[in-house]
């Protein structure tokens, strides 16, 4: 069975200036959640280009888990198990992937395109007709949508919080998608599959709810730390991002990218 759900996210900034907030959030989002033997692993981040798409970003990463996994269950599970992230980015539009290493019939695909609205365009992927009628479309709300409690911030809640740069926020009107500007939404697909006979089920309803949880993180912080990455330039940004990335790669495997070359 496939499990096709399109997510719609939005956030009081503008695409244009989310091109900076995006790169800067996962950056520092990968360098924060990683530590000696977990976390976030960047074995690649090159240029791509696509007869389509044009000129974008290729990335793969190695997400370790092992140690996140229950007690229980370490013992039959192998240390070196993580997911395996490749993104092709030719913003405004990115295609992600993700497999599991000991789990060669599970994939998730993400298609993203970032509009300058609220969430109105009916179909802003281009879902094919025959498609449309399996999709399920879900708005979620970086303000008054909750997050679990381990992932919540008190700096990070953009109901309190209000930007000193920009002057926007805090997001404590329930309405504030309809009533603020600037608006742009991220339109996400999300396609889970499950080829394990018993189980897909319960794996497939368990990868959207931890990546409901992970698009309202991601977008609440991106909006959190607007004052962090606002009047960077893409230049900027990407050095922000390369002494991160070897930031994160020497907490989760020991090295830096110059190491391991």
């Amino acid at each position: 069975m496939v499990v096709i759900q399109e997510y719609r996210v939005c956030m009081p900034v503008t695409v244009e200036e989310y091109q900076i907030g995006q790169l800067y959030m996962i950056a520092k989002h990968s360098l924060e959640q990683s530590d000696e033997g977990d976390g976030v692993e960047i074995v690649k981040n090159e240029p791509c280009e696509d007869p389509v798409h044009g000129k974008g970003q290729f990335t793969e990463k190695h997400i370790h888990i092992s140690n996140k996994l229950p007690a229980w269950i370490r013992p039959f599970i192998p240390k070196f198990i993580h997911i395996i992230e490749r993104a092709w980015n030719y913003y405004p539009y990115t295609i992600t992937e993700y497999e599991c290493s000991v789990v060669p019939r599970f994939s998730v695909k993400v298609e993203t395109r970032y509009e300058d609205n609220n969430g109105s365009s009916d179909n802003a992927l281009d879902v094919p007709e025959a498609t449309l009628k399996d999709r399920t479309v879900a708005f979620l709300d970086i303000a008054h949508d909750e997050v679990s409690e381990k992932s919540y911030r008190k700096e990070e809640d953009v109901r309190l919080f209000s930007s000193k740069k920009t002057g926007r926020g805090p997001l404590t009107d329930k309405e504030w998608r309809s009533k603020t500007d600037p608006i742009m939404c991220s339109y996400k697909l999300v396609t889970a599959t499950c080829g394990i006979w018993g189980v897909q089920g319960k794996i497939e309803a368990k990868v959207h709810e931890a990546i409901r949880e992970i698009l309202i993180l991601g977008h609440r912080q991106a909006f959190a730390w607007i004052d962090e990455w606002h009047g960077m330039t893409i230049a900027d940004v990407r050095n922000y991002e390369q002494q991160a990335n070897l930031e994160t790669n020497a907490k989760t495997i020991g090295k830096s990218d110059e190491e391991g070359s």
